[in-house]
């Protein structure tokens, strides 16, 4: 999900989104651990929206 529409998200929502990166990036995780992960970009991508999403976070309870 891009920035532009991060930013327009409420601050429960953007938890919410927070949560669901967190069980992708356990579940990309898991599948590098046994050997089943195809698409490894997919770590870096979670990794960096997630990152993304708690910046937002930040700003949004200062």
């Amino acid at each position: 999900m891009e920035l532009k529409e991060l930013r327009h998200k409420s601050a429960a929502d953007l938890k919410a989104h927070l949560l669901d990166l967190q069980k992708e990036q356990f579940s990309l995780r898991m599948q590098k651990a046994t050997g089943q992960l195809a698409k490894t970009h997919d770590v870096r991508r979670v990794r960096r929206e997630i990152a993304r999403v708690k910046m937002l976070i930040g700003t949004a309870a200062q």
